[in-house]
């Protein structure tokens, strides 16, 4: 090609990359929904742990500041970074995250019967909640790989399987909560690639047979998969009232907990539940009774509505990316975060067993807290490739 065409095309391109990078669509509700639950989790942890460790009242707090700020970094890094590159990498993805939650099992020590966190100089990391976003990557790409093949049922087996290895992985731990992420991950994946009704309801069928052989007929005969303290919380789940000392201690604080702040809260003072050390994992899975017997029930309809700010952008993702992996990807987003919110909240009001979920951006830890911000970030690589398909498209077409 002549100096001359060379000029031509760079002339043509050059105004659409300076609109492109002068002016970033970035979504600002996804910006303002996270940081304003990350202020909140920091406040709720800051008065709910203030006399956790002596001398140190800011020790769980400000590591969660810490590991806010490193979320939003590497939230930032993946914006700029196409979403796309990851499709063609779909496997190695997939193979990072089996390795990762099978050197749990070399690694990890013992906590209170499960394994799952590896010590790192600053935090232990949990291989399991970064899997969370490295299924959701790899397994939006193999729905593309297969698109074509959905009404295929082997299809349906392969995507079903692609989220049952890594959660079976999971779930050995022992951590239930987040196989079932994973599994609902997958699923969404299904429904949002276009397999048929049939499969889906197949699928469902499965997972009814499944949990009748685990809760039911497998025990009858000697065959246990939960673990006995599994076990008493499903059964305390049924019957909230039948071991209040025990099995159910939990829920019934967090029921007193939460009724208590009333409309407008009792103040980090009067947070008597929490401050007294009645509510047990006050900065973890129970963050949301904090909320609620702190702030009451205005900052817990707070709460609530950021996570639904948040679920709407990405659902409006899912319709509007440029291409079936973008789709999928933000599909498998809204599957993570709504089921992990739904359980959570659930389970403090007692609707919901208590399996360990984190409640996104609230409960107390580095591995969930980055993970939900990455995954945020690549809702807004989706939306920056989204709002600017003609330089995209004019890059790609240079390239080629």
């Amino acid at each position: 090609m002549s100096a001359i065409g060379r000029r031509s095309i760079e002339d043509a391109i050059q105004p659409t990359r300076r609109r492109s990078f002068s002016a970033p669509a970035i979504d600002p509700w996804i910006i303002l929904g996270a940081i304003g639950l990350a202020v909140i989790s920091y406040l709720a942890i800051s008065g709910a742990t203030k006399h956790d460790v002596p001398g140190n009242p800011g020790y769980f707090a400000n590591r969660q500041a810490i590991y806010a700020a490193g979320g939003l970094v590497f939230a930032a890094i993946l914006t700029r970074i196409d979403y796309r590159v990851f499709e063609q990498y779909r496997r190695l993805v997939w193979g990072i995250l089996i390795a990762s939650n099978l050197l749990v099992f070399a690694f990890a020590a013992n906590t209170r019967g499960s394994t799952r966190w590896i010590s790192l100089p600053f935090f232990q990391l949990q291989p399991s909640e970064l899997g969370k976003v490295l299924l959701t990557v790899s397994i939006a790409g193999f729905g593309v790989e297969y698109a074509r093949r959905m009404s295929d049922p082997r299809t349906t087996l392969r995507l079903l399987g692609i989220a049952a290895l890594p959660a079976g992985i999971v779930a050995l731990q022992p951590d239930l909560g987040t196989a079932l992420v994973y599994m609902t991950i997958g699923c969404a994946v299904l429904v949002a690639g276009g397999a048929p009704t049939r499969h889906l309801l197949a699928v469902v069928a499965g997972a009814l047979i499944a949990a009748v052989l685990v809760l039911s007929i497998l025990p009858s005969a000697g065959v246990n998969l939960l673990r006995p303290y599994q076990v008493d919380r499903l059964t305390g789940f049924i019957n909230p009232s039948a071991d209040p000392a025990k099995a159910t201690y939990q829920v019934n604080q967090s029921l007193i907990a939460i009724g208590s702040g009333q409309r407008l809260g009792r103040g980090t003072v009067g947070a008597t539940q929490t401050g007294l050390d009645f509510l047990p994992e006050h900065h973890t899975d129970f963050i949301f009774a904090v909320i609620g017997e702190r702030w009451g029930f205005v900052g817990a309809a707070l709460v609530i509505a950021l996570y639904a700010l948040l679920l709407w952008r990405a659902v409006r993702l899912v319709l509007l990316a440029r291409d079936g992996f973008g789709s999928l990807l933000c599909a498998g987003i809204v599957a993570m975060l709504g089921f992990q919110i739904f359980v959570n909240i659930g389970m403090t009001l007692g609707i919901m067993p208590i399996t360990g979920v984190p409640l996104p951006l609230m409960s107390y830890g580095g591995s969930s807290i980055l993970t939900t911000l990455m995954a945020l970030g690549l809702l807004q690589s989706v939306h920056l490739r989204a709002a600017h398909p003609a330089a995209a498209a004019v890059r790609t077409r240079v390239r080629v």
